[in-house]
């Protein structure tokens, strides 16, 4: 691991050696050579899928893990967006002067090495390489056992970019396979390691991950993401918000998970949400005021309010207005994405304010918090710390920060 961090970190060089014409032109190519690769990453796909299928994978998993050619066409559009991208490498970001003629200015500068640790989603794999190449930092992709074919053929496509730019393939580089003895080792790394490690799947590799870490680590947790449809709401907007935020696709980390409901409008708007969920094949559970309203909904337990179903699952709960739902969203919130439905500028300001998650939704789904919907082409995760980026994460959070001093010869004497 310490040879690969070693290479990696080589490659890091060369890309800022390189400069944001030579980033370019790499990701430019990085995105054609996934496109030429299209049938191996399809046919190693198939075969990890069907493997998983027949050893019970649930829904959820299995879309995951799900590679059709729409969605591998959207990986390389991906990669070509982020080669569209302003390059985030020496940009400046602010410049003052002091009172003793000094200038100083903040620029954005490469980490150096990341790590990402991802399971399941084999995209994360050129997602993640573009990002990091964008940035101009070699990156070490270790991705889950359940799809490492796949995820090996999409490095090989990442890596054939790179040496068709004229760029080291070793700027991106890969465990031989997918032992997790490869994470402890590039976790317990301090000198000549990586820079961050980004982890991205379930709360056991989270673990893990805390428990051997000498190494900055920038977490993906779970979404426990809620829906809070205000008194104040438009029906259609509500209904349809709810229907995109819930099932759009349950198998990912911004799908709500809860729908809470002002009392004040419950029974007029509830009822229709509920029908059009069920409809779409979504389990309701509720608690009594929702059952109340509508009958045939199964009852929520206290467990469900922090369940991460990533699965065609909802809970519903009645609040007593803003402030309710606000208390609830506060205990049970993963800090994810939360959403706001209201026609009341004066609640979107107060909830808006007071919710403590990454992203905030004001009449919008939970689906666009998403770094491509952010436009930053894709993203290595959402973020759900406070340390260093919050947030999807694209290019830009993947940059420190140096300050450069201008002086015509001051001295502090």
């Amino acid at each position: 691991m310490a040879a690969m961090c070693a290479e990696a970190r080589a490659g890091a060089a060369a890309l800022q050696a390189a400069g944001a014409d030579g980033r370019t032109r790499a990701l430019k190519a990085m995105a054609e050579a996934i496109r030429g690769a299209s049938g191996a990453i399809l046919a190693a796909n198939a075969k990890e899928v069907e493997t998983a299928r027949s050893k019970g994978a649930d829904k959820a998993f299995l879309d995951r893990l799900t590679l059709d050619q729409d969605r591998l066409n959207g990986v390389a559009d991906g990669v070509a967006a982020i080669a569209e991208q302003d390059d985030p490498v020496g940009v400046e970001k602010r410049r003052w002067s002091r009172p003793n003629g000094i200038e100083i200015a903040e620029v954005a500068i490469p980490l150096g090495v990341i790590g990402v640790i991802f399971e399941s989603r084999p995209n994360v794999a050129a997602d993640a390489a573009a990002l990091c190449v964008r940035a101009g930092n070699g990156v070490i992709l270790r991705g889950g056992s359940e799809a490492s074919g796949t995820t090996t053929e999409i490095i090989k496509a990442v890596k054939a970019g790179l040496v068709e730019a004229g760029l080291p393939e070793g700027t991106v580089q890969t465990p031989p396979d997918a032992n997790r003895e490869w994470v402890t080792a590039l976790l317990s790394l301090d000198e000549g390691g990586a820079d961050l490690v980004i982890p991205r799947g379930g709360k056991p590799l989270i673990s893990h991950v805390r428990e051997h870490a000498n190494v900055p680590v920038l977490s993906h947790l779970d979404g426990v993401c809620h829906v809070y449809v205000d008194a104040k709401a438009d029906p259609k907007k509500a209904k349809d918000i709810v229907l995109d935020s819930k099932m759009r696709r349950t198998g990912v980390c911004n799908a709500a998970e809860t729908l809470l409901i002002d009392k004040a409008c419950a029974s007029d708007l509830l009822p229709g949400i509920a029908e059009a969920l069920k409809e779409k094949g979504c389990e309701l559970r509720g608690d009594e005021a929702s059952r109340k309203i509508v009958p045939g909904m199964n009852p929520a337990s206290e467990e469900d309010w922090d369940t991460e179903y990533l699965d065609a699952i909802l809970s519903i709960r009645v609040v007593d207005g803003p402030e309710a739902a606000l208390k609830h969203i506060a205990k049970h919130s993963s800090g994810h994405t939360e959403v706001v439905v209201t026609e009341d500028q004066a609640t979107a300001d107060r909830m808006t304010s007071a919710i403590d998650a990454a992203v905030i939704m004001h009449n919008a789904s939970s689906a666009f918090s998403d770094g491509g919907e952010f436009g930053y082409g894709g993203e290595i995760g959402i973020a759900t710390g406070r340390l260093h980026a919050r947030g999807p994460v694209g290019a830009a959070q993947l940059t420190t920060m140096k300050y450069i001093v201008y002086g015509q010869g001051q001295i502090r004497g």
